[in-house]
């Protein structure tokens, strides 16, 4: 390892001349934080896809594999691996292997970290609950 903190990796060469303020630190987590959410955002702003992840995200914890996902979807093998790709990369999906299958989930943590980031500031602090007779309007 080098003197200096060089050689610790981007992130620390970045830094390595800078001097950090709070002000700046703060800065660099909300870049971060929107970047991730631009990513996400865009991975679900397409119909196939967010079909997919809503369909994960029914599924529960235990997920599904992807011939059932192929089949309840109506999307060819192919074009089902694109997008789980997309969505796994967008860090949304996750994948496990048992047996000879391949089994998708949703990422539940990741889901509530970008509703998180999308509500942060939701009503200037007020409470913001859809009124019992609005709701089913929003969710159709």
């Amino acid at each position: 390892m080098r003197r200096g903190g060089e050689g610790r990796g981007k992130y620390f060469d970045i830094f390595r001349n800078e001097r950090l303020t709070v002000a700046s630190h703060i800065s660099i987590n909300v870049e971060m934080r929107s970047a991730e959410a631009v990513t996400a955002l865009s991975a679900l702003a397409q119909e196939h896809r967010l079909a997919l992840f809503r369909l994960l995200v029914q599924a529960g914890q235990a997920g599904m594999p992807a011939g059932r996902i192929a089949m309840a979807l109506g999307v060819p093998n192919s074009s089902l691996s694109h997008h789980l790709a997309q969505l796994a990369e967008a860090g949304l999906v996750r994948q496990r292997r048992e047996g000879r299958s391949l089994i998708y989930s949703a990422d539940y943590p990741a889901m509530d970290r970008l509703l998180g980031f999308l509500t942060e500031s939701c009503c200037a602090g007020a409470s913001c609950e859809v009124p019992a007779r609005n709701r089913k309007e929003t969710t159709a």
